[in-house]
C-alpha cells in the first residue's frame, strides 16, 4: 500500500500539463471555471460547496480515485483525492460528506494537521504525478512560479487597498500640529527602505538631522510617531535599537531627537524607553554593533526591558505546541504538556509589555519610545496592542484593518520571511509566529472585554488563514517599498475587499461603541488560556456543541429585528404625541397631555 503524507498543501498556479485520463486518475486544465467561492475561511476544518461562482483564473485538476484518507479521529475514509492549483479536495465515498482540506505551505506556522492518504493500486506514474504537482504548486516561489494571489481575479464591491490612507489616519489623530509634522524625507525610501513614505516626526527636527539620526539607528529605523493621546499629547513612538556597540558610541543628534519627543509632551518631563528584549540579549547585541540607550546619555529617560524572547525561541515554542495539540490530545497530561511549550508564558509577556506602555501613556501621561533589535517584530506587537487598548477606533472592524496596515504592513514587518510564502525551505531561521502571537493576544483581550470589539473570533481566524493562503496580496512582501515595486494593489486583491463585502459574517453582536474607553486587561496566567478555536479547531472532540459563528449570525439578525421594532414604536409614539398636541390646541377640546416613556 502506498502512503502519501502531505503537510504543505496550499496549491497555486495553473500548469501546462496535458490532459490525461485512465481508470485510476485523470488530469485536466480549465480556465474561468466554477469552483465554489474560494475565500471561505476554514473555521471548521472543511467546507461544503453551497454555491458556485465564476472566477477569473485557470484551474488545474489532478484527480486520483479510490484513495483512502487516514483520519486520526475517525479512522480510514475511502474517496477521491483532487489536487487543484489552489486547494486539495477529498471527497468521501464511505459516508455523506464532501471535504476540502485547506493547508498552508508554511512549515512552521502552517496548518497543524498532517494529512495521510493511501492507495492500494496506485501506479508509479500517479504517485510521481501527485508528489510533483504538490511540490510544484505548494512552493511556487521555489519553482519559479508566481504566487496564486497574482492569478486570483475575483471582483469585490470595495477596493480593499484603499482601506488605509496614512494622511487620513494621522489627520484623525490631529497630526500635523504645533509639535509634530509629516515629513517626506523617506518619500523614495532612501532614508529607510523598510519604513513607509509618510513619517511623523518632531516639528523642530529638520530633515537633514533625521538622516543623521537614521545613521545611528539599526536599518535606519528612526523613532517616529505611531499614536498620540488626544488630551495629554503623550505619544507612542517606535524605532530600532541604537548602534552603540561595545565602545558605547553616542550620537548627539539621536539624543537631541529623543529630547524633542519628550518636549513635545508638555505634561511630562520624562521619557520611557521600552526595550522589548531581555536585558541579557540587548547587551549581547553590543557585540554586533547594536545595544540600548544609556540613561547617562539620554537625560530624563528611563529604560525598561520587557523580557520578550526572540523569533527563534517563539518558533520552537510553537513547534512544541503543535506536538501537544495534534493529532491527539493526551488528556491525563494536558496541563503539564501545555505548560512545557511555554506558549502562554510568551503571550503573557507580550500582553504585559503592551499593558505597561498603555498605562504610562494613559495614566502617567508620559511619552514612550518602543523598540527591539530591528523594530519590526516585537515592536509591532507592543505598539499595536497598546494602541488597541488606548484607542477604541482600532477595536472596530475597519479600524483594526487600519491598525494592521499601519503598524505591521507599512512599518515593515517581514511577512514574506516570517511566513515563507511559496518557499520550500522550511528550515529557514527567519520564520517565526510573530503575527500569530499578536492575533492570539488580541483574542485574549476580546475574552476579557467581549462587548468592546466590533469584530468576532471568526474575523481573527480569517485573517490568520489568509495570511497563509496566498489568495490575497495583503500579506505579501516584507515592506511598503516592495509592495509598491511589485504593484500589488494593481495585480492582486486585498483581503479587506473580501471581508468588507460581508461584514455581517465578522460582526460581534455584543459590541457596544465605547470609543473613549481605555482597556486594561488582566495579564496574569490565571486569566489566559489556549485559543482552542484556532489551534485545535480541527479536532471534532474540541468543537463547541453549538456552532458559535452560527449563533452570532442569529443574534445579529435578532438584534436587527428588535432595533427595527423599536424604531417603529418610536415613530408611533411621535405620531401620537403630534396628534395629541393638535387636538389640545383645538378650541373645542382640551386634553391633558400624557407623558410616554420608551
Amino acid at each position: 500500500m502506498f502512503y502519501l503524507n502531505i503537510r504543505y498543501c496550499f496549491i497555486y498556479r495553473c500548469s501546462g500539463i496535458q490532459t490525461k485520463k485512465n481508470h485510476s486518475y485523470y488530469q485536466r486544465k480549465v480556465c474561468k471555471t466554477w469552483v465554489g467561492h474560494l475565500p471561505h475561511p476554514p473555521a471548521m476544518g472543511y467546507f461544503g460547496f453551497n454555491g458556485m461562482t465564476c472566477l477569473n483564473f485557470c484551474l488545474y485538476f489532478l484527480t486520483a480515485k479510490d484513495v483512502t484518507y487516514i483520519c486520526p479521529y475517525i479512522g480510514a475514509l475511502r474517496g477521491t483525492l483532487t489536487v487543484t492549483n489552489y486547494r486539495l479536495f477529498f471527497r468521501c465515498m464511505d459516508r455523506v460528506c464532501f471535504s476540502v482540506f485547506d493547508l498552508s505551505p508554511s512549515t512552521l506556522q502552517d496548518d497543524i494537521r498532517n494529512l495521510r492518504f493511501a492507495h492500494k493500486q496506485m501506479e508509479d506514474s500517479l504517485r510521481k504525478s501527485i508528489f510533483e504537482i504538490l511540490m510544484k504548486f505548494a512552493f511556487p516561489v521555489s519553482n519559479g512560479l508566481p504566487i496564486f494571489a497574482f492569478e486570483y481575479g475575483q471582483v469585490y464591491p470595495e477596493n480593499g487597498w484603499k482601506v488605509y490612507d496614512a494622511q487620513a489616519e494621522y489627520k484623525r489623530q490631529g497630526i500635523p500640529n504645533e509639535s509634530w509634522r509629516i515629513t517626506k524625507v523617506n518619500d523614495h525610501y532612501e532614508v529607510c527602505d523598510t519604513y513607509p513614505s509618510n513619517l511623523v516626526v518632531p516639528v523642530n527636527i529638520p530633515d537633514e538631522e533625521l538622516k543623521r539620526v537614521a545613521a545611528f539607528r539599526a536599518k535606519g529605523r528612526i523613532p517616529v510617531l505611531s499614536w498620540i493621546h488626544p488630551e495629554s499629547q503623550a505619544t507612542v513612538t517606535r524605532c530600532s535599537q541604537p548602534m552603540v556597540g561595545v565602545n558605547g558610541k553616542r550620537s548627539k543628534d539621536d539624543e537631541k531627537y529623543l529630547q524633542a519627543i519628550m518636549d513635545a509632551n508638555a505634561q511630562s518631563h520624562k521619557l520611557f524607553i521600552f526595550d522589548a528584549r531581555p536585558s541579557v540579549n540587548a547587551a549581547a547585541n553590543k557585540m554586533k554593533g547594536g545595544g540600548y540607550e544609556s540613561e547617562d546619555a539620554y537625560q530624563n529617560a528611563e529604560l525598561v526591558f520587557l523580557d520578550i524572547h526572540n523569533i527563534h525561541v517563539m518558533r520552537e515554542s510553537l513547534r512544541k505546541l503543535k506536538e501537544v495539540v495534534y493529532p491527539n490530545i493526551e488528556e491525563s497530561h494536558w496541563l503539564s504538556n501545555l505548560e512545557s511549550t511555554h506558549w502562554l508564558e510568551h503571550i503573557k509577556l507580550i500582553l504585559a509589555g503592551a499593558l505597561r506602555i498603555a498605562d504610562k501613556v494613559e495614566s502617567g501621561k508620559t511619552s514612550v519610545v518602543v523598540h527591539c533589535s530591528d523594530g519590526w517584530d516585537r515592536t509591532a506587537q507592543l505598539t499595536s496592542l497598546a494602541m488597541l487598548m488606548l484607542d477604541g477606533h482600532y477595536r472596530t472592524i475597519r479600524g483594526f484593518q487600519v491598525l494592521l496596515e499601519k503598524e505591521w504592513l507599512s512599518f515593515g514587518h517581514r511577512f514574506q520571511l516570517r511566513i515563507g510564502h511559496g518557499d520550500k525551505n522550511h528550515t529557514d531561521a527567519d520564520r517565526s509566529p510573530v503575527f500569530l502571537q499578536f492575533i492570539d493576544c488580541v483574542w485574549q483581550i476580546t475574552r476579557q472585554f467581549p462587548a468592546a470589539f466590533e469584530f468576532n473570533e471568526y474575523f481573527l481566524v480569517t485573517i490568520l488563514d489568509h495570511m497563509y493562503s496566498c489568495l490575497f496580496g495583503t500579506f505579501m512582501c516584507n515592506s511598503e517599498q516592495q509592495r509598491v515595486k511589485e504593484e500589488l494593489p494593481k495585480k492582486t486583491v486585498s483581503l479587506w475587499a473580501y471581508i468588507n463585502s460581508q461584514l455581517e459574517e465578522f460582526t460581534n453582536p455584543l459590541y457596544v461603541n465605547y470609543s473613549n474607553h481605555v482597556l486594561f486587561p488582566v495579564v496574569s496566567m490565571r486569566h489566559l488560556e489556549l485559543w482552542v478555536g484556532y489551534y485545535i479547531r480541527w479536532n471534532p472532540r474540541m468543537r463547541p456543541q453549538e456552532p458559535v459563528h452560527q449563533r452570532y449570525k442569529e443574534l445579529l439578525a435578532k438584534r436587527a429585528e428588535l432595533q427595527k421594532r423599536v424604531e417603529e414604536l418610536q415613530r408611533d409614539v411621535t405620531n401620537r404625541s403630534a396628534s395629541s398636541t393638535e387636538r389640545a390646541g383645538s378650541p373645542t377640546r382640551s386634553i391633558t397631555p400624557v407623558q410616554t416613556f420608551v
